[in-house]
């Protein structure tokens, strides 16, 4: 199994802490992960991407040109990085922001509405937790408990409020997928 994802949309919106929840869920899983954050030095508001490669072997390079699967949380994401997935490869829309149909029909693509799912999980923050639960379900690479064990263990004691919120999220969004399927 090898799989290789980019996780993109604006600064803000969390991305780089769902590919960092991503590899977590794969190292709990015993699988050989890495995570390469990129962004801009504007940060919130400008653009966010990462990738993260799990696999059953070792992981020869952290970087791809042609992703396995695309998680866009927005437009500009889609637009940037619809055309560099493998063929016959995996798409996740946040529907929110994300109006346009793909381009390709050759991927499997689930949409979901990851900013109205947090919303009425409780907390528009929670967004990204949405869409990853989307992701995990409609790609099956690990599982959401192990994405569950991951964010349990990565809020800091100070924060652990929103552990609630977060898993609600996680659970909307997988649940949004699944009705894709």
């Amino acid at each position: 199994m090898h799989e290789s994802v980019i996780m993109s949309g604006f600064g803000g919106q969390g991305i780089l802490l769902m590919g960092q929840l991503l590899c977590y869920a794969g190292m709990h899983e015993g699988k050989n992960v890495t995570w390469m954050p990129s962004y801009g030095p504007e940060m919130r508001g400008g653009t966010a991407n990462c990738t993260v490669m799990i696999c059953s072997d070792r992981v020869g390079s952290p970087v791809t040109r042609h992703p396995s699967s695309l998680v866009a949380m927005n437009k500009p994401s889609l637009d940037r990085f619809e055309i560099s997935i493998e063929p016959g490869g995996f798409l996740m829309i946040n529907s929110s922001l994300v109006e346009r149909e793909p381009q390709r029909t050759d991927l499997t693509v689930i949409k979901v509405p990851a900013n109205k799912i947090a919303e009425e999980a409780g907390a528009i923050q929670v967004t990204n937790m949405a869409a990853l639960g989307a992701y995990v379900e409609g790609r099956g690479v690990v599982s959401l408990e192990s994405v569950i064990v991951a964010l349990r263990r990565m809020i800091p004691e100070h924060r652990q409020e929103l552990l609630a919120v977060n898993e609600e999220a996680l659970r909307r969004g997988a649940e949004a997928a699944a009705k894709q399927k």
